[in-house]
Parts: structure tokens; C-alpha cells; sequence
């Protein structure tokens, strides 16, 4: 019997929520590695955008010399899932960011920061997300983005009642506005595993 290698995945740890991430893709089998330089981000099939502040991991990612090895990894087609902050690092178009503000692009949408408030506006609800199936997504938000529009290439995977979008999926880019790494639901961490692993076919 042929076993398949575990996916190599890293976790782009710079600030934010890095430990949740890996935390959850090692409970999923994966071969996880925290990624602060280019040698490291060289050595992994796919990369998660943890949550944080995304001014602060764009001003670190630059002076780590990483904002470029990062966008050329996109450009090539590297599985790349962003949860809050880095869904927003993830967008080609951010709005209400801090003057100077890069993203790493790659996704056709234009994100808000902060859409929902500050830390005190945090919320949860849960959300149907078809891609999942059953049950609902319990989705966390905290100062959470939003995706204000999205190009016709962008799948809306999870919406809020409102109509407004929470989830997207372009190719092998992958982002949500909340974070499930801090719930204990794995399911989207699963849906990019199966990216990385296809891509890695």
C-alpha cells in the first residue's frame, strides 16, 4: 500500500495567531513549519495568513524580506489560505488601511479593515457554508474585515444574512473574515489541505 506524504504547509510567523494554525493542521496530518524567511517559505507546498494585525505583518513581512518571495509564490500558484488579517493581506484592494498599507494581492476582491468595529464588537454567529456541508460554521469575528467586492473569478463561499460576504475562494487562494482556528473548527484548514495536496499532484 502507497502512503501519501503528509502536506507541507507553513504558517507565515511573523505576529497574530500563529499557534492556533499550527496547532490545528497538525491535529490534520500535515507536516507544519512556521515561515519567517524565504528559505523556509522555499521548503512548504502551501501557506496560512494567520489573524493579527495586518498593518504590522505588512510592515514586518517587508523588513524580512518576505512581501516579495510571498507574491511570487502566489503568482506561481501556491495554495495560500488568509484568516481575518490575512484575508486582508491576501485582497488586491484594501480599504480604510493605515497610509502606506501593502497586501501581498493575488485575491480579486476588495476587502474593509476593521469592518465591524474594534475588539469590543466582536462577535459570533453561525454560518451556512455549502462547500462545508452540515453542520453550520460557528463563525467568531473580531475586528473582523469584510469583503465589500469580489471579481467575477471569486467563489462567495459564506455569507452573512445581509448578503454580505465573509468567505471567498479564488483557484488556490483561499480567505475568511473570522477565525475558525479559534473555535475548534477544522473544516476549512481541511479544505486547504486538499488544495495543497492537489496542487502538489
Amino acid at each position: 500500500m502507497v502512503t501519501t506524504p503528509a502536506p507541507r504547509v507553513g504558517v507565515l510567523a511573523l505576529q497574530g495567531d500563529v499557534r492556533e494554525h499550527v496547532r490545528v493542521l497538525t491535529d490534520l496530518g500535515a507536516d507544519v513549519t512556521t515561515v519567517r524567511r524565504p528559505a523556509e517559505l522555499a521548503a512548504v507546498d502551501g501557506l496560512v495568513l494567520p489573524g493579527g494585525e495586518s498593518s504590522v505583518i505588512d510592515k514586518l513581512a517587508r523588513a524580512f524580506g518576505m512581501r516579495g518571495p510571498v507574491r511570487e509564490a502566489i503568482s506561481a500558484g501556491m495554495p495560500v489560505y488568509g484568516t481575518c488579517a490575512g484575508l486582508i493581506l491576501l485582497a488586491e484592494r484594501i480599504t480604510d488601511g493605515i497610509q502606506g498599507q501593502l497586501t501581498f494581492g493575488g485575491l480579486d476582491v476588495t476587502v474593509r479593515r476593521n469592518a465591524f468595529g474594534s475588539q469590543v464588537d466582536s462577535f459570533e454567529v453561525d454560518l451556512d457554508v455549502a462547500a462545508l456541508g452540515e453542520p453550520p460554521v460557528h463563525a467568531v469575528f473580531i475586528r473582523a474585515p469584510l469583503v465589500e467586492e469580489a471579481g467575477d473569478g471569486v467563489e462567495r463561499l459564506a455569507t452573512l444574512d445581509d448578503g454580505r460576504v465573509v468567505a471567498v475562494r479564488q483557484g488556490a487562494l483561499l480567505g475568511t473574515s473570522f477565525h475558525p482556528e479559534v473555535t475548534g473548527e477544522q473544516r476549512f484548514h481541511a479544505l486547504f489541505l486538499d488544495m495543497v495536496r492537489e496542487r502538489a499532484r
